[in-house]
């Protein structure tokens, strides 16, 4: 062990383990921080020696002290942080103010009042929010008691950590490190749950060790509780935290629980993308690039094809390159939508156009897209036989979603109805082609039979089609916290949805004479006349008959799942078809 490091901290070298890990994609500085000297402990929080943080974080892990800080401003707002893209270890998911490790060092291992993990705590909440020290005293610290608990990320990671939970209350200046810390958030008390709720409905995640906090601890924490202060002598046992099974576990048991099966796969196709929109050009066109992708998401079509090829065949990592592929195609798509559609806002932040320029958005989705085929040219685990297939595949999809996207244009001015075989053709290219896509390359790309890849082929255009349709009725029946822009706004912008087109078709009626009201008046549209077009159009039927025709894609999707020999990852396909019908909160 040494302390060569600029800042005299201890580290391991890794050796050659390093190197790799930047050759597999990960960041450079998160990679050097790999080699710091973490503490080993025992089940009593007893020192048993020193390890690389490497090490105690790969496979099953081995058990480490850490530290959560709960960081209170003087209004009692708790700080949440959400952990960078680019983190080796749950990159992406929200967490408490700050969490990291004391390191093998005397100062930090004093255990006499949590003292060293205290220090450890205002190293790293200076390094990753740019805290002064002086903001945060170490007299000002309270503690507040510690559990033990494991926590997979996948196979290859894991945190094992006997963590100390501190506490303070302080008016700080953040200067946030963006290597380490995505974004974050000022939650008061009241609004906490619902804040939570509202961040899992976005299909954003939060640390399994967060989730222990708050089992355990945060109602005690909160600056107006009366039992702040009161130290927990116990450590508290809380086991396998893991938020998602390894294949060899019981399948997931709810639609619910699809979530931790994206989340499962998401780190290393999120790392593809970092790096492939991450090269040596314009920093601007760079942000511009990254503004979606840096706005979360669940990442479904990125982790879809991967998911139907432990279904139906083998996996390989060539599908992490595929589906990073897909999904920067698929945020190149949204850029220009939002810009065609003039809508501000995307995964409840301004959209590319709004946040830099409508000429920057333009030129930085037309890069996406070329990204997107670079991404499958330069892939190393991509056998050579596929790709031209693979690029036949993905540049039809492409010209698919543009052909759909025209006509959903064409309609909002035809002085004619739209027809409802219209619309879902329509539908069929702007959204369900893209699940199309998902479910026949992970199925190519598996080895499965032929028979097999069409017959996954059509689940994804099926689970596609219930989608889209949710999405529509999503607009009109979910309030706007949930969909991250005004309710009805598809009304307002006059989009002919399979529910307008039904309601069109019906005789005059008042209910009827209230959805031309705000239909397509754009700005124009008061709330009030939004509100009444959603109640005309349950009056009138239709948001029951989309409902009906979503739920006939979702048969259809069930009924190829039969086809195929059942086993955990086809249960898993058929919570992600299921899942389709529970977005609507």
């Amino acid at each position: 062990m040494s302390t060569d490091d600029d800042d005299g901290l201890p580290e391991i070298d890794l050796g050659t383990q390093a190197q790799s890990l930047i050759d597999a994609g990960h960041d450079e500085s998160q990679t050097a921080m790999m080699s710091e000297a973490v503490i080993l402990v025992d089940d009593e929080d007893r020192v048993i020696g020193a390890e690389s943080k490497l090490e105690v974080h790969r496979g099953e892990g081995k058990l480490h002290r850490a530290f959560s800080v709960l960081l209170y401003d003087m209004e009692g707002r708790l700080l949440l942080q959400r952990r960078a893209l680019n983190k080796i270890t749950f990159p992406g998911i929200w967490a408490n103010s700050c969490c990291s490790h004391p390191l093998y060092i005397a100062n930090e291992m004093e255990l006499e009042g949590d003292l060293g993990v205290i220090r450890a705590a205002v190293r790293k909440l200076g390094q990753e929010l740019g805290i002064p020290p002086s903001q945060i005293p170490i007299s000002s610290f309270e503690t507040l008691g510690r559990f033990q608990y494991l926590a997979r990320m996948n196979d290859d990671w894991a945190e094992r950590e006997l963590d100390h939970v501190i506490v303070i209350q302080s008016d700080v200046d953040l200067e946030i490190n963006a290597n380490e810390v995505h974004e974050v958030a000022w939650v008061g008390k009241d609004e906490f749950a619902d804040w939570c709720a509202a961040t899992k409905q976005r299909g954003e995640r939060f640390a399994p060790w967060f989730d222990g906090i708050c089992d355990l601890f945060i109602d005690k924490c909160w600056p107006d509780s009366h039992s702040r202060g009161e130290y927990d002598p116990l450590i508290h046992q809380l086991g396998d935290l893991s938020p998602a099974p390894n294949s060899s576990q019981v399948p997931y048991s709810g639609a619910e629980d699809i979530l931790p099966a994206l989340e499962q796969h998401r780190a290393e196709v999120e790392a593809r993308i970092i790096v492939a929109l991450s090269h040596d050009i314009d920093s601007i066109l760079n942000q511009a690039m990254m503004h979606l992708i840096n706005s979360g998401g669940k990442r479904m079509r990125a982790t879809l094809p991967i998911i139907v090829a432990q279904a139906v065949g083998s996996v390989n990592p060539g599908l992490y390159d595929v589906g990073a592929a897909i999904e920067i195609i698929h945020n190149f798509t949204l850029v220009h939508d939002d810009i065609m559609d003039e809508d501000d806002v995307r995964r409840g932040r301004p959209a590319v156009h709004i946040a830099f320029d409508r000429a920057t958005a333009i030129n930085a989705g037309d890069a996406m897209l070329a990204v997107g085929f670079e991404v499958l040219a330069k892939s190393e685990d991509i056998e050579q036989s596929y790709l031209q297939e693979l690029v036949l595949t993905l540049s039809s999809m492409v010209r698919r979603v543009a052909e759909g996207q025209q006509r959903d244009i064409g309609f909002e001015s035809r002085a004619d109805a739209v027809s409802e075989a219209e619309y879902l053709e329509m539908i069929e290219g702007k959204t369900a082609v893209m699940f199309e896509t998902c479910g026949r390359v992970g199925a190519l790309l598996s080895g499965a039979e032929p028979e097999i890849v069409e017959i996954m082929t059509h689940w994804g255009l099926a689970v596609g089609m219930c989608f889209q349709l949710m999405d529509d009725l999503i607009d009109v029946c979910s309030d706007s916290q949930t969909t991250g822009k005004p309710s009805g706004s598809d009304v307002a912008q006059g989009k002919r949805t399979l529910m307008v087109i039904h309601a069109l078709s019906q005789e005059d009626q008042p209910a009827k004479q209230a959805l031309l009201a705000a239909l397509g008046k754009g700005d124009a549209a008061s709330e009030d006349s939004v509100n009444a077009a959603i109640a005309g159009l349950a009056e009138l039927g239709s948001i029951d008959h989309a409902r009906a025709l979503a739920e006939s894609y979702h048969a259809e999707a069930h009924r190829c799942l039969d086809a195929l020999s059942q086993n955990s990852g086809v249960d898993t396909l058929r919570e992600l078809t299921d899942f389709q019908l529970s977005r609507i909160s």
